[in-house]
């Protein structure tokens, strides 16, 4: 006998064929589980500790998921996705894991009956296709000037957070800061709205969540640089820089050589010759407030106080963009440069504020602001945190519908609608591919399902009932209510979803579960003996 061939190192551990893919199949189920109950208004935090002692309490799924460390490649891309859908919509991250997880045990029953991946694959990306068609055909144009209308929309959004019980403050927080930062481009007539450059989120712990509001302004972090400045001016006249008020020092090591005592006078006197000329460039200019990302000398700011101008140093780039857009100014890189319209005008107010023991410089009432800040207060930092998150997603869907402005109904009812259409045309298919093609249809209905469990209703019974519903015409719109468990029309209910968050949560899903469908092997070899790297485990492990 000859002896066995080696292809593969020792230490590598393959696996392929049916018990790959239900091993995928299996770990997009865990993580699907880890989440489910996170869906809905009704739904429960997860607490998550991590390796330093910090915590994290929330209901978000891109948040829970981030801090979950996995094995399973298949359980890593999960997690993948919902960070992908928190940075193209930022909300819809659990339903994308629940649905995607669902996707794929659908395709269990397939598999074990012998069905070719790509068969099933085929299907999918055949009613993948129909979804899209199906939604934009159920969705109905929403309005957005109206604020009324908007409000709605960012409620069904913060319906299922933790800050659900200051939803009217909230809402209106989150269309305030997302109106002030809107753009609308002349050059490709689209709307701009960068919420993370220019929309920041101060948290500052101590006083009560109604205490939050958006200012029609900047804060920041810091105090003035010279106990003379003024720490109050009215229609201030800012200028911002970005270098720095000192002495310039040499690049390289510079070795100076004197040969006369009275040289050290001359070198002092000029640093400080640069120095006072520096300033006399922007005190020429009479402006109020100077704000620079560098330093300021002990001596800039002895001449800047003298002057009656406030300084403030070492300001972050963002946030001194942030101000340029909020009072119309613009930043300069070298005093020598500065022009009359460089100067900020555009601010009603600065002033500085102590909450706690720290200082915080407010530049408020603003003309036409295109950068604000939300102030969030509340008892701690951990409330903070969640606040902020929930925040972030009814920012993220107010934008959503500014840019796309179509709507869906919400509460699983599209779900059920898409489903009841997907069966209904299902039945005029042929072939084996009609079987996998009703599965994702079926699965359509993990979201009513899972809102009807987390609300401790009776499952089987109103799932009956909404397909009830659905079968007959004209109620596309019959979802269920969060709250109770009920099943009731989602237009009475106002809870809409926007369309583009619920086709990225489609498309994400379906392709995901495709892609984890299609692989049929893992190799995973470790380049060292030790087996430190690449160790497959066959089981995903959530800690």
């Amino acid at each position: 006998m000859a002896a066995p061939v080696l292809v593969l190192n020792q230490n590598s551990k393959r696996e392929s064929g049916r018990k790959v893919q239900l091993g995928n199949v299996n770990a997009a189920k865990t993580i699907a589980d880890v989440i489910r109950t996170c869906l809905g208004p009704r739904s429960m935090l997860k607490m998550l500790m991590d390796p330093m002692g910090g915590i994290v309490m929330t209901n978000d799924g891109n948040a829970i998921l981030r801090e979950i460390t996995v094995q399973h490649p298949a359980a890593k891309t999960m997690i993948e996705i919902s960070r992908t859908q928190d940075e193209e919509v930022g909300d819809g991250t659990t339903s994308v894991i629940i649905l995607a997880g669902e996707m794929m045990s659908a395709a269990q029953q397939f598999l074990e009956q012998k069905m070719h991946p790509t068969v099933i694959i085929a299907a999918y990306r055949k009613a993948l296709d129909d979804m899209q068609d199906l939604l934009t055909q159920l969705s109905v144009e929403v309005d957005v000037t109206k604020n009324e209308e908007m409000r709605k929309i960012v409620k069904s959004a913060i319906g299922t957070k933790f800050i659900n019980k200051w939803a009217n403050l909230a809402c209106d927080m989150a269309i305030k800061s997302v109106s002030t930062v809107a753009i609308e481009n002349a050059s490709t007539g689209r709307r701009e709205i960068d919420i993370k450059r220019y929309a920041k989120v101060e948290k500052v712990p101590g006083g009560t969540l109604e205490d939050s509001e958006v200012l029609n302004g900047v804060m920041l972090n810091k105090d003035v640089t010279h106990p003379g400045m003024r720490r109050k001016i009215e229609n201030p006249r800012i200028l911002l820089l970005d270098c720095s008020l000192e002495y310039q020092k040499g690049e390289s090591q510079t070795d100076l050589e004197l040969s006369k005592d009275t040289d050290f006078e001359k070198i002092l006197q000029m640093e400080e010759e640069h120095v006072k000329r520096v300033t006399n460039d922007i005190i020429k200019f009479k402006p109020d407030l100077v704000f620079t990302e560098k330093g300021i000398s002990d001596l800039a700011q002895y001449f800047l106080a003298k002057a009656n101008i406030t300084a403030i140093r070492r300001v972050r780039k963002s946030d001194n963009n942030r101000i340029a857009r909020a009072c119309g100014g613009t930043v300069c890189s070298r005093t020598d440069e500065i022009r009359e319209e460089d100067i900020g005008t555009g601010a009603g107010l600065f002033e500085i504020k102590k909450y706690g023991d720290e200082y915080f410089t407010f530049i408020t009432k603003c003309k036409d602001p295109k950068a604000c800040t939300i102030l969030l207060r509340g008892a701690s930092k951990d409330i903070l945190m969640e606040v902020e998150r929930n925040l972030q997603d009814a920012m993220q869907v107010a934008r959503n519908v500014m840019v796309n402005p179509r709507l869906l109904p919400g509460g699983g009812a599209v779900e059920m609608a898409v489903a009841q259409l997907m069966r209904e045309k299902s039945k005029s298919m042929t072939g084996v591919e009609q079987w996998p093609y009703r599965a994702v249809a079926d699965s359509l209905e993990v979201i009513p399902r899972t809102l009807i469990q987390n609300c401790g209703a009776s499952t089987i019974r109103t799932i009956t009932a909404l397909r009830a519903k659905h079968a007959s015409d004209g109620n596309e719109s019959w979802g269920v209510n969060g709250e109770t468990g009920d099943i009731q029309d989602m237009k009475e209910l106002d809870v809409w979803e926007p369309l583009s968050v619920k086709l990225q949560i489609y498309k994400t899903a379906m392709e995901t579960a495709m892609l984890l469908l299609r692989i049929d092997d893992i190799v995973s070899g470790s380049k060292k003996a030790e087996g430190k790297e690449g160790t497959s485990a066959p089981a995903p492990t959530a800690q």
